[in-house]
């Protein structure tokens, strides 16, 4: 369930055009923070780092609104760093996962544990 909770924030990212990575390891939190520490610890790590990059990515959104377009110009590398950031972490927690270790997540807001 660790691997999932790694690999569910890309699905439902590509899923939901970017708009609900978090969904994927809240539902794995919700459902297994029970069962293991590790689990908990993985999907709870997944959530608030991709909590805190939809946060970032709003936020460069009301930028570009409040500029009236104008800052479209450097918002757009700026989505295209978070989303590159978010495959790389997601992968590397995934390999993580997969050898049974938990990683833990770059730049997040602690949410949940």
């Amino acid at each position: 369930m660790m691997l999932v909770a790694h690999l569910s924030a890309p699905a439902a990212m590509l899923l939901s055009v970017g708009w609900l990575p978090f969904l994927g390891p809240l539902l794995v939190w919700l459902f297994y923070r029970e069962r293991s520490a590790a689990v908990r610890t993985a999907a709870a790590g997944a959530f608030n780092f991709n909590l805190t990059m939809t946060i970032a990515s709003v936020l460069t959104w009301i930028s570009v609104f409040v500029t009236f377009g104008i800052g479209l110009i450097w918002a757009v590398p700026i989505w295209v760093v978070l989303f590159i950031v978010q495959i790389w972490v997601h992968v590397r927690g995934a390999l993580a996962a997969s050898r049974g270790e938990v990683y833990s997540y770059p730049l997040q807001i602690r949410l949940l544990s």
